[in-house]
Formats: C-alpha cells, sequence, structure tokens
C-alpha cells in the first residue's frame, strides 16, 4: 500500500487514444482460428480489433496517442519533461521504446523510459511519473502511454490468444491539479511463480532466437486461458475491495471502476457479482479487443470522451496482467478533456475532440 504524503497533488491533465486504420473481424479472426464468429462473441464478448499496419510498431501508435492526449491538456508536445512508455510489444529489446517516442514527438526535453509489467504497465508507469513530478519543485507535464503491437506477436491459429489480443494506445499527461483533486491512493504486487502462465517464451536472453525458436512459434504469444482466468476472477474483485477499505468508502462511493479490459465476457460477470451498475464499470473490450498496457488508459480515455466523468468525479483504477502483475490506484477527477484517434467503420482516419 501506498498513502500518499503531503504534498502538491498530481492529476490528469488530458487524455488520448489511437486506433490503427485496420479493422479484424471476427469472422476474419475465425477462419483462421477453426472456430466461429459466434464462438468467439459467446467466449470473449469481443466484437473487432483495430490492427497495426505492417510498418507501423509499437512507438508510432504511442506517439499519435500522446500527441492527442497533448492537444486535449492545451501543452506542446515540447513542454513533456518525462515522458513513459508502457508496453510489452516494443519496438526493439533495446532501446527503450519512449525513446523512439519521444524522437517522434521531437520532446527533446522529455527524459524517457519504458515501464514493463504486462497489462499492469501503464498504471505502474503513472505510479512513476507521480511520483517523479511531486517531487520536482517547478511545475511539469509528464506523458504516460500504455501501447501495444500484440498482432505481431500473435500466432493466428492459437483460439486462446489470436480472438482476443489486439493494437492500440491511449496516454495520460500528468501535472499539478487543484487541491482536492488528482491521485490519493496507490497499490500494487507480483507474483513472479506465475509467470509463464503469460509470456512470449522466445526471443530473449533466456531463449535467444534460432532456427528451433521461429519453428516452434516462440516469439508468440502463449496464454494459459483457465489460469488467467483464475487469477483475474480472484485479483479483481479483491482489488476493488481492498481499496475501498484503505480509503473507508463503499461502491457506491464510486463514480467510474476502470479495469483492465482482458475479456469483456468475464469483466461483465465479475462486475454483476461485485454488485457495479453497467454505468459506473467501464468496458470497451468489445470495441478493441485486449490492447494490454492500453487498455486501462484507452477505458479512462472512452469514458472521458463519452462523458460519463465529471470534475470531482471518484475513480477507481484496477489492472493485472502478466508477470503476475496488478495494481490501483484512487482518483478525484480534474475535469480533463479527450482526444480520441480511430477510424471510422470505412477505414477513414477520424479525429474526435471531447470533454468530459
Amino acid at each position: 500500500m501506498n498513502r500518499l504524503s503531503s504534498g502538491r497533488p498530481i492529476g490528469i491533465r488530458g487524455m488520448g487514444s489511437y486506433l490503427p486504420r485496420h479493422i479484424r473481424s471476427n469472422e476474419e479472426v475465425a477462419r483462421q482460428a477453426g472456430v466461429t464468429a459466434e464462438w468467439i462473441r459467446e467466449r470473449t464478448g469481443v466484437r473487432t480489433r483495430h490492427i497495426a499496419a505492417p510498418d507501423e510498431a509499437a512507438s508510432d501508435l504511442a506517439a499519435s496517442a500522446v500527441r492527442a492526449a497533448a492537444t486535449a491538456a492545451g501543452i506542446d508536445t515540447a513542454d513533456i519533461s518525462l515522458l513513459i512508455c508502457a508496453t510489452s510489444t516494443p519496438d526493439e529489446l533495446g532501446p527503450s521504446t519512449a525513446c523512439r517516442v519521444q524522437a517522434l514527438l521531437k520532446a527533446e526535453h522529455a527524459v524517457a523510459l519504458d515501464v514493463s509489467a504486462a497489462c499492469s504497465g501503464w498504471l505502474f508507469a503513472i505510479k512513476v511519473a507521480h511520483d517523479w513530478l511531486r517531487a520536482d519543485r517547478t511545475p511539469r507535464y509528464a506523458a504516460v502511454v500504455g501501447a501495444e503491437a500484440y498482432s505481431k506477436f500473435l500466432d493466428p491459429t492459437d483460439r486462446a490468444t489470436s480472438v482476443l489480443f489486439a493494437d492500440g494506445a491511449a496516454a495520460a499527461i500528468l501535472g499539478p491539479v487543484a487541491g482536492e483533486e488528482g491521485f490519493r491512493d496507490f497499490d500494487f504486487g507480483s507474483d513472479g511463480t506465475l509467470a509463464d502462465t503469460v509470456l512470449i517464451p522466445a526471443g530473449g536472453s533466456r531463449r535467444p532466437a534460432d532456427t528451433v525458436s521461429l519453428a516452434a512459434k516462440g516469439h508468440c504469444i502463449q496464454m494459459d486461458g483457465r489460469a488467467v482466468s483464475r487469477f483475474i476472477s480472484a485479483t479483481f474483485p479483491r482489488l476493488v475491495h481492498e481499496s475501498l477499505i484503505r480509503n473507508s468508502l463503499t461502491l457506491s462511493d464510486i463514480d467510474c471502476l476502470i479495469a483492465h479490459q482482458p475479456n469483456p465476457v468475464l469483466l461483465h460477470r465479475l462486475g454483476r457479482e461485485l454488485g457495479c451498475d453497467d454505468r459506473t464499470l467501464v468496458i470497451v473490450g468489445d470495441e478493441v479487443g485486449n490492447i494490454g498496457a492500453a487498455s486501462a488508459p484507452y477505458a479512462l480515455t472512452a469514458a472521458t470522451a463519452r462523458h460519463t466523468l465529471g470534475p470531482g468525479d471518484r475513480v477507481l483504477i484496477t489492472v493485472f496482467g502478466a508477470g503476475m502483475t496488478w495494481g490501483s490506484a484512487l482518483l478525484t477527477w480534474s475535469g480533463a478533456p479527450a482526444v480520441r484517434i480511430a477510424p471510422t467503420r470505412s477505414a477513414v482516419p477520424q479525429r474526435e475532440r471531447h470533454s468530459a
């Protein structure tokens, strides 16, 4: 648990998201995975997913999302002093993808680094940025982006992964906010004994790339779906209950519940078991699939854009992912606006600006 000490409050000043142009339907995925479109809908709730172009990497998605968030916050990317990228699908093993994003944005004054905590990564990175800004005596801005290009690491014949994972990015601009606004409470955890539950087993120092690993599809995401489902079913309600207890709140005190989006069917079920109504628990996985570290910020951007968040609203953010990792944060909303960049149904890019 991390109780925040006294000091300047740090919150969100703007949100932004980006989805690639190509949309992959359930019918397209089903043909390769050896299932039916109805099978995918019934078991996952995912209807569509966005796929990066062959020449589009995680840094490209991230840069577009940060630009959108900076526009929403009313700042220039040159005003960013800290840039953190959360991703498990980096452009390369090194350097950090954040450095690629910094170059694309021409954010020459920004310190750039990656945080790797799989689907929990964006909130882990938020904690780093939050503490960094609180320790800085000069008011500055941080960009925290979650970005995934999972399609580059999928075996299209593996129905456990190909029906769920997709591509996208979402970002937040953090900065000083009014006294009652901003982040109030963080809590994180990890269990490395479960690291083999979801992973890309080859391509690192443990199993460097070779002809054997390529033939065995070791560079694709592998997942024990049942084990992951059990982990989420235990972790998500625990994160909610523990945050409420720590902060002397009840579920009715929460205006918006943001969660990682692993599987919309599972998330709907867990929300009902918690007693959370459809308006409070934001579910967007049906629109975009599982976009990893981008899932939680994408859901927060969507809630902002749909005008379901207002100044002073209490937001509970919960994340969980490979590693295994998990975390939560309580946030009093500042009224920050959002910019979303996404293709229309005809795959023509469209930029929409909304304010909460």
